[in-house]
């Protein structure tokens, strides 16, 4: 059985729009000081552990276009050759950088995929298909990346009026940059 991690950057206030500077939001990019090499070496250990990636259809385009088929060392090749799965009410069938759409319901088809023998599916932002998720019972794990500053505004990973959930902690790590990795389970 597999288990879906959702793993994503975030400020103190909460959001998680345009960490790597991809074009969403003028303050695009306030990750990028924070992203070290042992930032870069958890990631690839969570992308290796995955047999997919999954991904809203905004989040993957913005990707794609910044980092499809781009080589640039160990994560960027996983990245690369891992296959993707995009939630899309507007894309269908195969996609470039190794990508399908799931255009039907997507919780059933995550539900389906996770009973499945297999490696994990790992998830970066996508606000929206979280929110679906969370609703369907269908993340496992959260690990949050909590970075030391504040936007004050931006899309947030959990929206005033979303889905309601219990916790539990399972690992706080501080890294050398000041981000403190959590990682919450479903109790």
């Amino acid at each position: 059985m597999r288990k879906l991690s959702v793993s994503t950057l975030v400020t103190l206030d909460g959001v998680i729009q345009d960490p790597g500077g991809f074009g969403e939001t003028e303050q695009g990019g306030w990750a990028n000081p924070y992203f070290t090499a042992e930032a870069e070496q958890s990631a690839l250990e969570h992308l290796q552990a995955a047999d997919y990636f999954l991904l809203g259809r905004v989040t993957y385009e913005l990707l794609h276009k910044s980092w499809g088929n781009i080589k640039g060392g160990a994560y960027l090749d996983r990245m690369n050759e891992i296959p993707k799965l995009v939630a899309s009410t507007t894309l269908t069938g195969p996609l470039p950088w190794n990508a399908t759409a799931i255009s039907g319901d997507v919780a059933a088809e995550i539900g389906r995929l996770k009973q499945e023998p297999g490696g994990d599916i790992e998830m970066y932002g996508s606000a929206t298909l979280v929110q679906t998720l969370m609703l369907h019972d269908l993340i496992d794990e959260f690990r949050i990346a909590v970075h030391p500053l504040v936007l004050g505004g931006g899309t947030q990973l959990f929206p005033q009026g979303g889905v309601s959930a219990t916790l539990q902690l399972t690992d706080a790590r501080t890294l050398d940059s000041g981000v403190v990795n959590l990682t919450y389970a479903q109790p």
